[in-house]
């Protein structure tokens, strides 16, 4: 199914530009989770660490601006105020911003163990480039 495959390759380059913000914006040890096989409800997960409030709000803003530039509207948000955890939520994509010690309480990557991780940068053909983040 045509539209299926463009749906999906359209999620799979947003999670990934999703990742790319956290990294331009520091965040640390940024995973993209592929959730296809294993819910209907949403294609990828964004995961990643951020060191303080401020860089947590900083890389939710700027992923709307990118999502919104390609085409994915935010639909949804939590955590804003309490900032341990800051989700927005894209329809297809969901990105989870967290700060070091929730993120080991909740431990998504472990509870979707079944999610394919995918190498974000390689999917935005950015593998040779330099690395200027520590995530």
């Amino acid at each position: 199914m045509p539209t299926a495959t463009g749906s999906a390759r359209r999620a799979l380059h947003q999670a990934c530009l999703c990742a790319k913000v956290c990294d331009d914006l520091r965040g640390e040890n940024t995973k993209v989770l592929d959730l296809t096989a294993v819910t209907p409800v949403f294609d990828y997960f964004v995961v990643t660490n951020g060191t303080n409030r401020r860089q947590m709000v900083a890389i939710g803003d700027k992923a709307d601006d990118v999502m919104a530039a390609a085409g994915s509207e935010r639909l949804g948000m939590e955590g804003q105020e309490g900032a341990t955890w800051i989700l927005h939520d894209y329809g297809d994509v969901v990105l989870h911003i967290f700060d070091p010690e929730t993120r080991r309480t909740y431990d998504l990557e472990n509870l979707w163990a079944d999610a394919k991780s995918i190498d974000w940068r390689e999917a935005l053909n950015l593998a040779g480039e330099t690395e200027t983040s520590n995530g």
